[in-house]
């Protein structure tokens, strides 16, 4: 796929897919209207936020860089991605996504929030398990297989100092 192409596939998806789960939905659920709640809360809430969304914009520019690709399933990758963010984690996009959520609940204090950050990781970890992986292990065969026994899927391990 043309780099042209993979930027304007993956700047599209981005809107779509996180743009409507971590922004139009949890508009929809609270208006943006903010509860009173401990300035502790609220910052918190603004570094998951703050953190979420780097991850995010990372995790995509991987697919289009080392990828040659995009993260939506209709223009799939040409390469396996497993650098930056990869190497430690399988899921960087939903787990920045849920943090984006969480972060939100914790900024507004909206209990809804965190119900719904519940359900749409339930519904992430069931897309990978029953869509994602198998159709990574289709494409990519042993490659992938050796990247999923290495890397977790969902609690990041980083490298230790030495010593």
């Amino acid at each position: 796929m043309r780099r042209s192409r993979s930027i304007a596939g993956s700047a599209i998806f981005f809107a779509v897919a996180p743009g409507v789960v971590a922004g139009v939905v949890p508009y929809a659920l609270t208006g943006w209207d903010a509860e009173p709640t401990a300035a502790v809360a609220r910052v918190a809430g603004v570094v998951l936020i703050a953190a979420g969304v780097p991850v995010l914009v990372h995790a995509f520019a991987r697919f289009v860089i080392e990828g040659a690709g995009t993260p939506a399933p209709v223009a799939p990758t040409e390469r396996l991605v497993v650098g930056g963010l990869y190497r430690y984690v399988r899921n960087p996009m939903y787990l920045a996504v849920d943090a984006v959520i969480v972060g939100q609940g914790l900024l507004l204090n909206q209990p809804v929030l965190y119900v719904y950050a519940a359900v749409a990781a339930l519904t992430m970890v069931a897309f990978v398990r029953l869509h994602e992986e198998p159709a990574l292990a289709r494409r990519y065969g042993s490659d992938y297989e050796r990247y999923r026994h290495t890397v977790p899927g969902w609690v990041p391990r980083f490298p230790h100092g030495p010593g």
